[in-house]
């Protein structure tokens, strides 16, 4: 099973009904937010292929998905989800214990949101720009579309 995480690159200009309607439902509303999906899920890839236009996405590795939600994780009321938090509420050692649940697909970001915390992640534009064309594909020198791995690179730049 694999996690993927999905960072929508492009704004709201010139996007058909249908992928907008796609980027709502994959909880990518505005620029510069992340989500994260299991590949188990039913119609992801789907949904992911189909917005491959306004987004970037790819397979997360375990330490990118630790220093994505200790630095860019929230709960209700825009607080930072902390180590604490997560002992006391949802039972676990940690911000780790809690990526590895995640990434073997014990827990779905998603369903976590009846505790309280937030399926998406607010990100900063990169530093340094991106190393591309917005509006190419990652193959032919561009952002967009799936990078596999490469993702983490773009996900450092941007938390």
């Amino acid at each position: 099973m694999t996690l993927y995480v999905a960072v929508r690159i492009r704004g709201t200009v010139d996007v058909s009904p249908e992928v907008s309607r796609t980027l709502y439902m994959l909880r990518l509303r505005r620029k510069f937010t992340a989500t994260l999906y299991h590949s188990s899920q039913p119609g992801v890839l789907g949904m992911l292929k189909l917005a491959e236009n306004w987004i970037a996405w790819g397979e997360i590795d375990r330490a990118t998905l630790v220093e994505l939600l200790r630095r860019r994780g929230r709960i209700s009321g825009d607080k930072p989800l902390t180590d604490m938090w997560i002992r006391e509420n949802l039972g676990l050692g940690g911000v780790e214990e809690l990526a590895d649940k995640l990434l073997a697909g014990e827990l779905y970001l998603n369903k976590l949101r009846i505790q309280g915390v937030k399926p998406f992640f607010r990100l900063h534009p990169p530093k340094g720009g991106f190393k591309g064309s917005i509006r190419r594909r990652y193959g032919d020198g561009g952002v967009l579309g799936y990078w596999g791995s490469d993702i983490n690179k773009l996900l450092t730049l941007m938390i």
